[in-house]
């Protein structure tokens, strides 16, 4: 039995924030164990003066992944909207506490709403996603990137010519506190990205005592709709720097599906929803039929050009 287990983590204000909630859910269930925290800088830390897209997939999770593989740490905490749908070979997502609101939110220096923004106003987003949804609500609005942690990008609204940000409502709820927040985007409007609101907290495939540590920590209801969502994402060939939005929302056994697939420029968006019935609450119960309803969504985008938009065609 391991006397002490490590858990590796970003060194951001909100990572640290997620590494401590998983560390105490894990205490409150085994306060005999004892747990630290190691922090590690991944790529996408460093590279802080450009935009990430193209730098492919897992630029916060890669070095991370690898103190995981080579035994540094034990565990590991990440954002599930950062974590590739495709995991390295002998990892997986062991956990999945309970969810937070997955949606996102306009933070504007003067409380405007999104339609009382002035034309040619400046919103801030390093999220492809993000940006062409926003274009296609507003096309009038100027999106320029801004990179950095959360207080980093708050502080810059502040201090530059942005008239406001768009960010993921969890990050605020859970180191701020919602006051903040000017508006909501509803599903419909700004689908999120798949796992949005979610922590994953990953492991070695074949450690067995940690997974089983990890099983308590688990939130089931949670878990069904963030995999769903990323079988969806894995079946479009996505990843968290592709225009792709995906929610799933269990009531009971009923689940309501919602993806979206955009044009970089936002001028064309598919929307597709697909509602159905699971046998169980849990995706590992009913895993052919959790699987059936997301490729059923999948589908439909891609049957409606959803790979032409991605590429821009």
């Amino acid at each position: 039995m391991k006397q002490t287990i490590t858990i590796g983590t970003r060194g951001s204000q909100l990572a640290l924030w997620q590494t401590e909630y998983v560390r105490k859910c894990l205490h409150r269930h085994f306060p005999d164990r004892s747990i630290e925290c190691k922090v590690i800088k991944t790529t996408g830390d460093k590279i802080l003066d450009r935009s990430l897209v193209g730098l492919g997939k897992g630029v916060f999770t890669k070095e991370i992944e690898n103190a995981l593989l080579d035994g540094t740490i034990d565990l590991a905490v990440h954002s599930m909207k950062d974590l590739p749908t495709d995991l390295p070979d002998g990892l997986c997502i062991a956990a999945i506490p309970a969810r937070e609101d997955p949606r996102d939110v306009l933070v504007t220096k003067s409380d405007l709403l999104l339609d009382q923004l002035p034309k040619g106003a400046k919103i801030g987003t390093t999220s492809p996603r993000r940006k062409c949804q926003l274009l296609h609500l507003r096309p009038d609005l100027q999106v320029v990137d801004v990179r950095g942690n959360l207080d980093t990008r708050l502080r810059k609204l502040h201090e530059t010519d942005l008239d406001g940000i768009i960010l993921a409502a969890a990050g605020i709820k859970r180191l701020i506190g919602e006051e903040i927040i000017a508006a909501y985007f509803e599903i419909n409007q700004m689908v999120p990205a798949a796992g949005q609101g979610a922590l994953g907290v990953e492991t070695r495939e074949d450690d067995s005592e940690i997974k089983t540590l990890l099983d308590a920590i688990n939130d089931s209801h949670s878990e069904t709709e963030v995999l769903i969502e990323r079988t969806v994402l894995g079946e479009l060939g996505g990843g968290c720097q592709v225009p792709i939005g995906v929610n799933a929302q269990l009531n009971d056994k009923a689940l309501h599906l919602t993806a979206t697939v955009c044009s970089p420029d936002g001028k064309h968006r598919l929307l597709e929803r697909l509602s159905g019935c699971l046998e169980s609450q849990s995706y590992r119960d009913d895993l052919a039929g959790a699987h059936e309803l997301a490729v059923n969504l999948a589908t439909k985008l891609i049957q409606n050009g959803a790979h032409k938009l991605q590429s821009g065609t």
